[in-house]
């Protein structure tokens, strides 16, 4: 039989990256609590960018940031004298990609920024604990997923209802999301993934949507390659047998 993820082709990964259209807006929506005020510095003023997601492995490809410059850099976010000037530096590198990275997990474009907002703020009340053992983006990429979770387990408490159900109002609200522009394939795909353990479905998307390699989620997740390889095989046959069955 051939695999219904063949069948969609390599649209999946390209398309992904455009299924979200981008909103023409200059100035991030923030939360009646700016996540920024936390910070030790003037950082409410800062624009973002119009966002459009894409793959992870075009942010690795690119990175600025090699090993010996990471530690200078850490530096620089360390000292009062260059941290604004450097932790904005460090929100021009990482703004698309954490953003694409949040958006897999949460779908929705506001959801995302005030995901997005709390994790640079995790990011810079914890950069003095981070050791180097890890790559920066992947100790950051870490942080994101866990602020991404949190934000579903928080909404899942508030409304009374468990994290399937949450997933399952978060992809019914796609179709009327003026961003989204996916497919019914791209929908089907989606609630086909929402049926996978909350492991598979971080595999799975980090994997197939951001084209991770299994070294770096290995990193992210905490996960060895081996595990990681067998969770996403799994994950694909579920999710073949969804798109076959529904």
């Amino acid at each position: 039989m051939v695999s219904s993820l063949a069948l969609m082709g390599a649209a999946p990964r390209r398309a992904y990256s455009r299924i979200y259209k981008t909103r023409h807006k200059t100035t991030t929506r923030f939360k009646k609590t700016n996540p920024f005020s936390l910070l030790p510095f003037p950082f409410s003023n800062q624009t973002y960018q119009p966002i459009k997601p894409f793959p992870l492995s075009l942010v690795l490809s690119t990175n600025r940031f090699h090993l010996q410059d990471e530690k200078q850099f850490i530096a620089e976010l360390l000292n009062p004298k260059t941290q604004n000037e450097a932790f904005r530096k460090l929100v021009r590198e990482y703004q698309r990609p954490l953003y694409n990275h949040i958006r897999t997990i949460v779908l929705n474009h506001d959801d995302t920024d005030d995901v997005l907002q709390n994790t640079f703020v995790k990011i810079f009340q914890n950069l003095k604990n981070f050791k180097g053992e890890s790559k920066l983006f992947s100790w950051m990429y870490r942080i994101a997923t866990n602020e991404a979770i949190t934000f579903i387990n928080q909404r899942a408490k508030k409304s009374g209802i468990s994290n399937e159900e949450v997933q399952e109002k978060m992809i019914n609200s796609l179709q009327a999301d003026v961003d989204y522009d996916g497919d019914e394939i791209q929908m089907k795909l989606q609630k086909a993934v929402a049926t996978l353990p909350e492991k598979q479905q971080l595999v799975f998307k980090m994997k197939y949507f951001e084209e991770m390699k299994y070294e770096d989620l290995s990193e992210v997740l905490g996960t060895s390659v081996g595990a990681l390889k067998a969770s996403y095989f799994h994950a694909v046959k579920k999710i073949e047998e969804y798109l076959n069955t529904n």
